[in-house]
């Protein structure tokens, strides 16, 4: 039971400081706070974290897997990467404090080379899930046209993040990013 009690506190930990991070920016983020909001001791946390920096790698861990929604998704490409685009429009709406969080680690990250190659890691199975997705629609012939599979998962990507500072446009930015990826072969009956 300790271990499971062990792994309970830190997942307790990450996500406090998962919030403080989307209230104030890493620059709000201390480890005194986080404790507090677990209801334990600042030097246990220690325990668990040995430092801040490992703490905010978990962080990077945690919110990264949170876009990895198409991993058991439907068998046809096309839904799939429909699916996938609702998924993270939703997303957008249900939890912007990911989306908060997430600029806040895609701009640590081009001053922490260990925050980058934490993103990295963590970012490659969303790479990965789209890949493949992409691959099995060009298998399929889902597209408009045949996709350059590594330059398409990065536009997905890339438009996810860039909505993340207009969430607003959401909507129409996925709507026409789908468009142009499924044209008028992917539709639904």
């Amino acid at each position: 039971m300790v271990g499971g009690v062990e792994s309970g506190r830190r997942e307790q930990l990450v996500l406090a400081a998962f919030r403080r991070v989307a209230e104030a920016g890493f620059e709000g983020l201390r480890l005194r706070q986080v404790a507090e909001d677990v209801g334990i001791d600042h030097s246990t946390l220690h325990h668990h974290f040995a430092t801040k920096q490992d703490l905010v790698l978990a962080v990077a861990e945690y919110a990264t897997r949170q876009f990895w929604v198409l991993g058991d998704g439907p068998p046809d490409p096309a839904r799939a990467l429909r699916e996938h685009l609702a998924g993270l429009r939703r997303m957008l709406d249900e939890r912007p404090e990911l989306f908060v969080v997430t600029v806040e680690l895609d701009l640590r990250a081009r001053r922490d080379p260990a925050v980058d190659d934490a993103l990295r890691r963590h970012e490659a199975g969303w790479r990965e899930v789209l890949s493949d997705v992409l691959t099995a629609g060009n298998a399929a012939g889902a597209w408009a046209a045949p996709l350059d599979v590594a330059v398409t998962t990065e536009l997905v990507i890339a438009t996810a993040k860039g909505v993340r500072l207009a969430p607003a446009a959401a909507g129409p930015v996925f709507a026409q990013l789908e468009a142009m990826v499924i044209g008028d072969r992917g539709e639904q009956p």
